[in-house]
C-alpha cells in the first residue's frame, strides 16, 4: 500500500488554498491542502506498527511548528507547480530530516521546499498567467501546527489519514 506523511494547516489556510485549488489543481478532490513531509512510499501492512512507533518517537522530539506564509511561488522550470511558500524553519527542517532517516522507507526525488500546492498540471501559458496574478496578491499567514499525519492512498487515488501524531514532549506517551 502507498503511504505518505504530511502536515495539514488550519481550516483558514486550507480555505485559502482551496479557493485556488478547485480551479488550478486536478488533485483538489483527492487530498486536502497539505505540506508534504515525506513523499509517497510503499509499505506492507505488517510494517505499519513499527513505522507508527517510529513516528510517535519522532513527534516527541519536535516542538509544535510555527508556519509562516508570505507569498506564492513556483517550481518552474523543473515543473509547473504553483504553491504557497512556507518559510523554512529549524523545527520544520529537523522534522523533515528525521522522517528521511531511520527505518522509514522511500527516497526523496527533490530537495525539501516546504509548500502547499495550489496549482499543477497547467499549460505553460496558464501557469504563467496564474502565477503572475497570484504574485501580485498580498499574503501573510502565521499559525502553529501541533501534529502530523500518516496518510494512505485508497484505490480511487484519494488520500486519507491512517494515524495522527502529536508534536512535543509527552507526544510519545
Amino acid at each position: 500500500m502507498k503511504y505518505g506523511i504530511a502536515l495539514f494547516p488550519s481550516k483558514k489556510l486550507q480555505d485559502l488554498a482551496n479557493s485556488y485549488r478547485k480551479r488550478y489543481d486536478p488533485h483538489y478532490a483527492l487530498i486536502p491542502p497539505h505540506l508534504t513531509l515525506k513523499a509517497p512510499f510503499e509499505a506492507h501492512d505488517e510494517d505499519i506498527s513499527k513505522i507508527s512507533k517510529e513516528l510517535r518517537k519522532i513527534g516527541s522530539q519536535i516542538d509544535p511548528l510555527s508556519v509562516v506564509i508570505k507569498k506564492f511561488s513556483s517550481f518552474e522550470p523543473v515543473n509547473r507547480v504553483i504553491y504557497l511558500k512556507v518559510e523554512p524553519s529549524e523545527q520544520l527542517n529537523k522534522l523533515h530530516s528525521l522522517l528521511q532517516e531511520g527505518t522509514l522507507p522511500g527516497d526523496e526525488e527533490y530537495s525539501f521546499v516546504p509548500h502547499i500546492t495550489v496549482g499543477q498540471n497547467l499549460s505553460e501559458q496558464e501557469h504563467s498567467d496564474v502565477l503572475s496574478s497570484l504574485r501580485m496578491s498580498e499574503v501573510h499567514h502565521e499559525e502553529t501546527i501541533d501534529r502530523f499525519h500518516l496518510l494512505y492512498q485508497l484505490d480511487n487515488g484519494s488520500w486519507t489519514v491512517y494515524e495522527t501524531y502529536l508534536l512535543g514532549t509527552g507526544a510519545a506517551e
